[in-house]
């Protein structure tokens, strides 16, 4: 067991656990949420249509690292996404329902304030939880969805690439992601804009869990892929860049392997899937079974 763990640090550029153990949060006046009220969310209805789109992952053509394919990405049905990011006070119910895992210590619940410090499988466990709450499905976007929901805020991370001399892509990417405002304080809702598209505080400092695995992919002379291989254990977070971070680590600053420069803080917004409210009327309203007489 122990040494299946070292390999899965090893393998995911781990430097060391993220954060101290769980501990009291810090609660705001703003931090109340009534267990008994309905879990109701702001959501943002989104009809089809088409976003330019980078594949995330690795790319590599005849050995040496190539740049990710740009395509065109049509999205064949309506996405209902979250306005803004799930809330610290609705993650702190799910937490004193017994379904997540505590927040670390200093992080402020408030229901103006984004939840922070949460792995990926937190935000796997908050969203069986709502779903169980409310009767809908609701799940971490794909990274295409979250793409195609942030439309103009979505950063295009394709960086060229000079085969005499590959680190002036690295240095290209540290340059343009080191130049942003490193402030990790979360800030309440609004407080980064609103999208052409109606979501609140996306590329703010709160990078978002997506339900995308990280891949590596060979790639031939013509662009297309002759070889893949997934690695689920670290996840795609998407935000003021793209950044692939292990789906374990809470803070990617104190040891998430993120590509570039770590994310501020980690978060999430869910989707819900479509048609999932007429599972729940139905549910609602079945008879009760008959009883046979004795």
């Amino acid at each position: 067991m122990l040494i299946a763990f070292k390999f899965k640090l090893a393998l995911a550029c781990v430097a060391g656990l993220a954060g101290p153990l769980a501990a009291i949060p810090l609660l705001s006046d703003r931090g109340a949420r009534d267990a008994s009220a309905p879990v109701e969310q702001a959501m943002v209805e989104l009809k089809t249509g088409t976003v330019s789109y980078r594949t995330a992952g690795d790319f590599r053509r005849a050995g040496k690292p190539a740049e990710q394919p740009l395509t065109t990405l049509r999205m064949e049905r309506p996405l209902a996404i979250m306005k803004h990011q799930v809330s610290a006070a609705d993650y702190q119910a799910c937490v004193d329902a017994g379904a997540c895992r505590a927040l670390d210590r200093g992080v402020t619940v408030a229901t103006d304030r984004p939840v922070v410090q949460v792995s990926w499988h937190d935000a796997e466990a908050y969203a069986a939880w709502l779903s169980d709450q409310t009767g809908d499905r609701y799940r971490l976007p794909t990274d295409e969805e979250w793409a195609f929901a942030a439309g103009s805020r979505f950063r295009d991370d394709g960086l060229a690439v000079d085969d005499n001399d590959p680190s002036r892509r690295w240095i290209a990417r540290y340059e343009r992601e080191s130049g942003r405002d490193d402030d990790s304080a979360t800030r309440s809702f609004g407080a980064f804009g609103t999208n052409e598209n109606g979501l609140l505080d996306l590329a703010g400092n709160v990078w978002e869990w997506t339900a995308t695995c990280f891949e590596r992919r060979v790639l031939d002379d013509a662009g297309r892929t002759v070889r893949e291989n997934a690695n689920c254990g670290v996840r795609v977070a998407e935000g003021a860049h793209r950044a692939y971070v292990t789906d374990f680590i809470r803070d990617a600053r104190a040891g998430g392997c993120a590509s570039g420069v770590p994310p501020s803080n980690l978060g999430f917004r869910l989707v819900r899937e479509p048609g999932s409210w007429i599972a729940r009327v139905a549910l609602r309203f079945r008879p009760a079974p008959s009883i046979a007489p004795s």
